[in-house]
């Protein structure tokens, strides 16, 4: 299935298969981050990935191989 823009959408994902935004219609949710509020914001998926894994790897709390200070 292509993916595809429902226009005038209230929500928007980014689909990973084809690296693109898309409407309500579209890839399956599994293959698809979202829903965001807005075109710009889904287009930014993958940067809002990396910022959190980059945050989670550095946190101690959810990385066990950075040391507590106690």
């Amino acid at each position: 299935m292509e993916c595809s823009f429902a226009a005038m959408a209230d929500e928007y994902w980014f689909c990973l298969t084809h690296r693109t935004v898309e409407g309500t219609e579209g890839c399956r949710n599994a293959e698809r981050l979202g829903p965001y509020a807005s075109q710009i914001d889904a287009s930014h998926a993958l940067d809002k990935v990396q910022e959190r894994n980059e945050s989670w790897d550095n946190d101690p709390v959810w990385n066990d191989d950075i040391e507590l200070e106690d």
